[in-house]
């Protein structure tokens, strides 16, 4: 059985609340991730995506200056590193989903992407 550690990427892109727009989709092209983890208090909070940066700029032409809490996901779906590929992929077809957080227990261990459970089978 394939797992969710087995596949995902253990360079986890993270961010405060405030920052902004700008702020994380710069750090996000920089490490050439489609998401970015956003922690308080080291737990995942939220999670800001591509289609958050999108639907930001199409919303306020100012968007890019605004914290990402305005546009973030809060309180993502996570799965644990343990997961079988075929139970997160079935996650992220149901819910909309191209990233998933990982958890091993209490701690973020990585991210899994859409196109990682696809690469793996």
């Amino acid at each position: 059985m394939t797992t969710v550690r087995d596949v995902m990427s253990k360079e986890v892109v993270t961010v405060e609340p405030t920052a902004t727009v700008a702020e994380a989709a710069t750090m996000m092209g920089a490490h050439h991730v489609g998401s970015a983890l956003v922690l308080e208090e080291g737990r995942p909070a939220g999670i800001f995506t591509e289609r958050d940066i999108l639907r930001a700029l199409a919303a306020d032409f100012d968007a890019a200056q605004h914290h990402i809490s305005q546009w973030m996901t809060p309180d993502p779906v996570t799965v644990e590193a343990g997961t079988d590929v075929r139970e997160a992929r079935d996650i992220m077809l149901d819910r909309g989903f191209r990233h998933l957080p990982v958890m091993d227990g209490a701690a973020l261990v990585g991210v899994v992407s859409l196109r990682d459970l696809s690469r793996s089978q």
